[in-house]
């Protein structure tokens, strides 16, 4: 009986590292619904715009140059241009 009063004794513990671990877990499931509801309302979004006429592409390349602070986006754009030049693709 020595072993199963120790079993007891782990009980409680080992029963909430298992509540623990279902909570995380039902957490992450709620998060991955939001995300794939939020990215599913960002598709309707770029649909909407593309219906009126707006070009998809440049909207997500838009979206995603403002999240860049000022000087990372004047990096970017410079080496785009110096690259384009090279490539004679400007004049």
């Amino acid at each position: 009986m020595p072993a199963n009063a120790a079993a007891e004794k782990e009980q409680p513990a080992t029963r909430f590292a298992k509540d623990q671990l279902k909570a995380i877990v039902e957490r992450i499931e709620k998060l991955e619904e939001e995300k794939k509801a939020t990215s599913d309302d960002i598709r309707d979004v770029y649909a909407e715009a593309k219906g009126n006429g707006f070009d998809a592409k440049a909207l997500r390349t838009i979206v995603r140059m403002r999240k860049m602070d000022t000087d990372e986006r004047r990096e970017q754009q410079e080496v785009l241009e110096t690259y384009l030049h090279a490539l004679g693709m400007l004049q």
